[in-house]
């Protein structure tokens, strides 16, 4: 997820139970890599094996040649993305805009496989729309092109995030190839990541916006499928700790006045559960150094703590 699942957010999900963490969209084009931006989303400093590095274009060329550098810098793993429906990416033709064009699918799978030693993944949607619904023909080009794993969102790129996931085309995939299936789409409790994987017969599930603001939703899950039981929800002080120490590391990681900035979507989600978030958002938003926006912060959970005592 760009703009999300940046170095500290990623540290934090492993920390907290994901097996694994895919990079950031990265653009396929090298010769834009020399921004901010760019060497931020291929920091990869610190982060545990294996390395997942997202890749996306329409040019097989130039992605073969940005597989290469990331693999050069350190990535283990290259994912491809087709399954990004943001209109940015498809007007580009890229992301899910691919889908369309299955000649050029194959093209660009069977040359950036060909172009690194390390294993090749790729991010896709059900087709473009309902009518035109494809993931079946390019689930069997990518395993044809030496893809080693597939994710699929239930959803064509017409649906973007609305609707419901449909997650016996998921199991449809899965039946058709012999490579990894990952699903994925609207799996946010314990409870849904069990039954996902049992209607699908998947070999991994995909978690992306149930992570944002509940990054321990990895051990939830997982401690769920284990042992069939709950965890304890995380406590008041350990939210607390947590929310803290992912602002501190993207202080650190972005510098304050921009980390200060782009803290405040992940405060957003952290908060919203919370009794007070609604009557501290605007201060908190308004914070403009890491001082205050965390004090504000702070107060907003103490005071949610209390309004949670006296109910």
């Amino acid at each position: 997820m760009a703009g999300v699942t940046d170095r500290p957010f990623r540290l934090l999900c492993r920390r907290l139970g994901a097996d694994m963490a895919v990079s950031e969209m990265v653009i396929a084009d090298t010769r834009l890599w020399h921004t901010p931006k760019s060497r931020q989303r291929l920091d990869h400093e610190g982060e545990p094996d294996p390395i997942s590095v997202q890749i996306a274009g329409a040019e097989p060329d130039m992605l073969a040649e940005a597989a290469r550098r990331n693999v050069d810098n350190g990535a283990q793993i290259i994912d491809i993305n087709m399954g990004c429906p943001a209109k940015k990416v498809c007007n580009r033709a890229a992301g899910s805009a691919l889908l369309g064009d299955e000649r050029l699918v194959s093209e660009i799978l069977e040359t950036v496989v060909k172009a690194v030693d390390v294993p090749v993944t790729l991010k896709i949607r059900l087709g473009l729309d309902r009518d035109h619904l494809n993931a079946l023909s390019i689930a069997r080009i990518a395993e044809h092109s030496g893809i080693q794993a597939l994710a699929v969102h239930g959803r064509t790129r017409a649906c973007a995030y609305k609707g419901a996931v449909d997650y016996d085309a998921i199991a449809a995939v899965k039946r058709s190839v012999g490579i990894p299936v990952i699903a994925n789409g609207d799996i946010n409790t314990p409870e849904q990541a069990r039954a996902v994987l049992a209607r699908t017969g998947a070999d991994a599930l995909m978690i992306g916006r149930a992570a944002q603001g509940r990054p321990w939703v990895f051990r939830e899950m997982a401690h769920f499928l284990a042992t069939g039981e709950h965890l304890p929800a995380p406590t008041a002080d350990e939210i607390s700790a947590l929310l803290r120490e992912h602002l501190e590391a993207l202080y650190g990681f972005y510098g304050e006045q921009s980390g200060v900035r782009i803290a405040r979507k992940h405060i957003g989600w952290y908060l919203r559960a919370h009794p007070a978030a609604a009557r501290f958002h605007g201060a908190i938003m308004a914070a403009e150094d890491p001082a205050t926006q965390m004090a504000r912060v702070q107060a907003c959970l103490d005071a949610s703590a209390g309004e949670a005592l006296a109910a």
